[in-house]
C-alpha cells in the first residue's frame, strides 16, 4: 500500500513535531524557573518583615527605646541585601546581542518601550529548510544595563518604581489623613502650613542652589551630567520629612500634643507639596528654552501649574469623599457591613487613580480623601465598619512603612542603578541640613510675631531634628534613573533616609531629655474625652432619649479636670496655638460652615437642613433630610463621631443625668447637682 505521504516529507514533519514539543517543554521549565523566583523574593521579604515584627516584639517587651521598628527594617534590608548580592547564584541572565538597522527612527535619549525580534520563518538543516512558524518576541524596556553578569534574583529582588507609587504609597497616605487628629492640628494650622508649604518650597530651592554651586566644583564628569534643575528637583525631592520614628517615641512618652501636631501635620503635608513641587519643576524643565537662559514665562507656568494641580487634587480627593459619605447616607448599604466597608475602600483608593489619570497629585487627592471620609463618612458607617477600617488601614500602614524601609536597605547592594559619588553624598548631607534648619528657625521667628504663646526654643530645636527623610523621598529618587545624575540622586537619597532613620531615630529619646522637653504630661484624646464618653453612653442608653427633668449629679470641677480642652498636656490655655487665646481663625471659619451646612448635609447630624437653610431652599432641604435626623433627638447634644477631639462650636450647656459610681467609684453622695456639661465636652 503506498503511504499517504512521502518518506522524506513524513520525517521531517516528525522533526518539526519534536521541535516544537522541545520548545514548549523549555518554556515551561523557563517559566517554572522564574516562578519559583518569584516565589524566593517574596519569601524574603515575608521572612524580613516577620524577623522584623518578632524584633519589635522583644524591644517593647524590653523596653528598648534606642532603635525604632524602621531602623530595624533597614538594617535587616541591608544585611539580605549583601546576602543576595555576594553570595552569587548558579542562574545567569541570558542575553542577546541586538543592534538597531542604520535607517531607524527614534530618539537615542529615550530607548524604545518595547523591542522586537523578528525570528526567520524557516530553519536551514543539512539536507535543507524546514519551514517553522514565524514568531515575534517583544521585550520591555527595564533600564540600562550596568552588569552583564547580574543573575535572576538580583533582577527580581528589585521592583518596579510604579509599584511604590500606585500600591504601597497610597495606604500610607491615607492613613495619615484618615487617622489625623483634628483639634490639634487646626489649633496649629497657621504654622503647620507654614512649615509644610512655604518651609518646603524654601528648603527645595536653598539645597538646589547649594547643591548646584557644589556640583561645579566637582570632577567634569559629574558636573556635566548635573544641570541646576536636576539640583533643585533633588531639593524637592530630598525636602519632605517622614518622622515615623519621632513620633512614635513622642506618644509612647506622651510629649506636648502641640508639639506632636506641628511634627506630624507638617510631614503630612509636605510629602503632598514636594510630590506636586518636583512634577512642576519638570514641567518648567519642559518649557525651558534652548538656549539654557531664564524665561519668567516658564517660572509663572510651572507656579501655576504647583497651585493648579495641588487645588485640583485636593478637590478631587475631597469630592470622592463626600460623595463617600452621601452613598453611606442616604443608602442601606451599613446593613451589609462587609460591603460597607469593601466600598469605603474601593472609593478611598479611586480618589488617587482618578487624580493620577487626571495628571494631576494621587498621593494630594488620597490624602485629602482620608481626612474627609474620617470627618464625614466614619459617621455613617456601622460600628463593625468603623472598626475594620481603622484596623485595616493601621496594618497597612504599618506593613507598607515597613516594606519600604526594607526594600531600602535590599536595594542598596541588589538595585542595579547605583551611582557611588563621595563628593556629592556628602554635600547632599550638609545641605540637607541646612535646608531643614532654613525651614525651621527664620519660619518660627515669623510665627512667633503673631502667635501666642509663641513657639518655644527647644521646640524649634525639635522640629529642626525631627527632619528624618523616608518614604517619599526615595518613591521620588527611584522613579527616574537613566541618567547618570538621577542614579548619584537615588544613592545620596538612600543613604540619607538610611542614616536619619537609624541615627537620628535611635536618639530621639536623648534629644528630648538634652533639650528639655516634659514627658509624660500628654494625654490622648480616647482616655482625655473617656468621662464624657461616658456620659454620653450612660445619655443614650435611657428609654426616652432625652435627659430626665430633675438634673442630678455633678462635680464642680468636673469640666475643668477632664474635658479634652483643657489641655492639661501642653500647659497652654484653651485654643492655644495660631491665633492667639481663641483657636485659630481658619478653624473658627470652618467649623461655621460645617456644622450648619456640610455636617447636616453629609451625615446624620444635627440640627437638619431644614433648620439652617433660608426658607426659599426649604424643599431641597427637606429632600437632604433623613427620618433619622428628624427623630434621633437633639437637645443640644452632640453625636458621638470621630470628630469628638474637634471642638470647633460651643454649644449652650446641657443638664443631664449619670450614675456617678459607674464612673468614679467611691463616691458617697450619688445625688450633687451639676451644670455646664456642653456638648463639645461631651
Amino acid at each position: 500500500m503506498k503511504p499517504v505521504f512521502g518518506s522524506v516529507p513524513l520525517l521531517l514533519y516528525f522533526v518539526k513535531s519534536c521541535r516544537a514539543s522541545g520548545a514548549d517543554i523549555a518554556l515551561d521549565a523557563k517559566a517554572t524557573l522564574l516562578h519559583r523566583i518569584d516565589s524566593l523574593n517574596l519569601l524574603i521579604y515575608t521572612c524580613l518583615l516577620t524577623l522584623t515584627v518578632l524584633t519589635i516584639w522583644v524591644f517593647k517587651h524590653r523596653r528598648v527605646s534606642w532603635l525604632h521598628e524602621t531602623g530595624l527594617a533597614v538594617i535587616y534590608g541591608l544585611i539580605v541585601g549583601a546576602i543576595i548580592r555576594y553570595a552569587g547564584s548558579t542562574n545567569q541572565v541570558t542575553y542577546l546581542d541586538a543592534h538597531p538597522e542604520p535607517n531607524a527612527k527614534y530618539n537615542l535619549s529615550v530607548p524604545p518601550d518595547i523591542v522586537r525580534f523578528h525570528f526567520p520563518d524557516k530553519i536551514q538543516i543539512s539536507s535543507g529548510e524546514i519551514p517553522v512558524p514565524n514568531k515575534t518576541y517583544a521585550y520591555s524596556f527595564r533600564g540600562e544595563i550596568v552588569n552583564l553578569e547580574q543573575n535572576e534574583i538580583d533582577l527580581k529582588a528589585t521592583f518596579d518604581p510604579e509599584i511604590f507609587f500606585n500600591i504601597i504609597l497610597p495606604p500610607i497616605i491615607f492613613h495619615a489623613g484618615y487617622c489625623l487628629k483634628r483639634k490639634y492640628f487646626f489649633r496649629n494650622l497657621g504654622a503647620i502650613l507654614t512649615f509644610a508649604m512655604v518651609g518646603t518650597a524654601l528648603s527645595a530651592l536653598v539645597i538646589g542652589s547649594l547643591m548646584y554651586g557644589c556640583v561645579q566644583l566637582m570632577p567634569a564628569s559629574l558636573a556635566a551630567s548635573f544641570t541646576f534643575l536636576d539640583t533643585l528637583y533633588f531639593g524637592a525631592l530630598i525636602s519632605p520629612t517622614d518622622p515615623l520614628t519621632v513620633l512614635a517615641i513622642f506618644s509612647q512618652l506622651k510629649v506636648d500634643v502641640n508639639l506632636y501636631a506641628m511634627i506630624f501635620g507638617e510631614s503630612v503635608l509636605n510629602d503632598a507639596v514636594a510630590l506636586v513641587l518636583s512634577g512642576a519643576i519638570q514641567n518648567y524643565e519642559k518649557r525651558y528654552s534652548t538656549d539654557g537662559g531664564f524665561e519668567i514665562t516658564a517660572f509663572l507656568a510651572a507656579i501655576g501649574d504647583f497651585i493648579g494641580i495641588f487645588s485640583l487634587s485636593l478637590l478631587v480627593g475631597a469630592f470622592i469623599g463626600c460623595l463617600t459619605a452621601l452613598m453611606t447616607k442616604f443608602t442601606h448599604v451599613r446593613d451589609w457591613p462587609l460591603l460597607e466597608s469593601a466600598l469605603f475602600v474601593l472609593m478611598s483608593y479611586a480618589a488617587f487613580l482618578i487624580a493620577e489619570v487626571c495628571e494631576l497629585t494621587g498621593v494630594v487627592a488620597v490624602l485629602f480623601c482620608g481626612i474627609c471620609q474620617a470627618h464625614y463618612t466614619y459617621n455613617n458607617l456601622s460600628s463593625d465598619s468603623r472598626n475594620r477600617t481603622k484596623q485595616l488601614f493601621e496594618l497597612l500602614n504599618f506593613l507598607a512603612e515597613n516594606f519600604i524601609f526594607t526594600y531600602i536597605g535590599v536595594s542598596m547592594f541588589t538595585f542595579p542603578k547605583h551611582h557611588f559619588d563621595p563628593w556629592f553624598i556628602i554635600a547632599g548631607f550638609l545641605t540637607s541640613t541646612l535646608g531643614r534648619a532654613i525651614n525651621i528657625y527664620p519660619l518660627s521667628f515669623l510665627l512667633n510675631l503673631g502667635r501666642k504663646p509663641p513657639i518655644p526654643m527647644n521646640f524649634q530645636h525639635m522640629l529642626f531634628f525631627s527632619g528624618l527623610r523616608g518614604a517619599m523621598s526615595f518613591a521620588l529618587a527611584i522613579r527616574n534613573t537613566v541618567s547618570e545624575a538621577r542614579q548619584a540622586m537615588l544613592t545620596t537619597t538612600s543613604l540619607i533616609v538610611i542614616a536619619t532613620v537609624v541615627l537620628q531615630g535611635g536618639a530621639a529619646s536623648h534629644a528630648l531629655a538634652y533639650l528639655r522637653i516634659p514627658t509624660g504630661q500628654g494625654q490622648n484624646d480616647e482616655s482625655e474625652a473617656l468621662p464624657y464618653r461616658d456620659v454620653r453612653s450612660l445619655y443614650q442608653a435611657t428609654d426616652t432619649g432625652r435627659p430626665p427633668a430633675e438634673i442630678s449629679f455633678g462635680l464642680q470641677n468636673m469640666d475643668s479636670t477632664h474635658s479634652p480642652s483643657s489641655d492639661r498636656a501642653s500647659d497652654t490655655p484653651r485654643g492655644s496655638g495660631d491665633g492667639g487665646g481663641e483657636k485659630a481663625r481658619l478653624a473658627r471659619l470652618w467649623g461655621a460652615i460645617d456644622s450648619k451646612l456640610l455636617k447636616p448635609l453629609l451625615t446624620h447630624a444635627r440640627p437638619p437642613l431644614t433648620e439652617t437653610l433660608p426658607a426659599f431652599l426649604r424643599p431641597l432641604a427637606r429632600l437632604l433630610t433623613t427620618t433619622r435626623q428628624y427623630t434621633q433627638g437633639d437637645n443640644g447634644l452632640r453625636r458621638t463621631d470621630s470628630d469628638s477631639d474637634l471642638c470647633i462650636d460651643e454649644p449652650q450647656p446641657v443638664p443631664t443625668t449619670i450614675d456617678p459610681q459607674q464612673l468614679w467609684p467611691g463616691l458617697v453622695d450619688t445625688r450633687i447637682s451639676v451644670e455646664g456639661i456642653t456638648g463639645s465636652n461631651i
